[in-house]
């Protein structure tokens, strides 16, 4: 009896923090998502000179969804990399030129100098 007292104990004990870690991470990444999207609305925003220099797309969910980046370079150097919209990303091309239009880590579009 003694046994299966302490195993049982042990038992809820390992249910309690399992469920204590699982719920503690999706609290924070919703809280992280929250502060994220308010420090983006707060951003203001810019439109810049830009080039598309790489773009990447990356499959989550046993192949169900595809993410789709661009980074581009401003005058300054600095790199940026943007998830975007599938229609959007297909109408990139490496080195294009153009105005980037973004919001903190938001992109808003990117128009193509002729």
């Amino acid at each position: 009896m003694f046994y299966g007292d302490i195993m049982f104990s042990f038992v809820n004990i390992f249910i309690v923090i399992v469920f204590l870690i699982v719920f503690g991470s999706i609290l924070v990444a919703i809280i992280s998502g929250i502060k994220k999207n308010a420090k983006n609305n707060a951003a203001p925003v810019l439109t810049v000179p830009a080039q598309v220099v790489s773009k990447r797309t990356e499959v989550r969910g046993d192949h169900s969804h595809t993410w789709y980046y661009s980074t581009f370079e401003v005058e300054s150097g600095d790199r940026m990399e943007f998830s975007m919209p599938g229609e959007e990303y297909g109408l990139l091309a490496e080195q294009d030129l153009g105005l980037l239009t973004f919001q903190g880590t938001r992109y808003k579009s990117f128009n193509r100098q002729r």
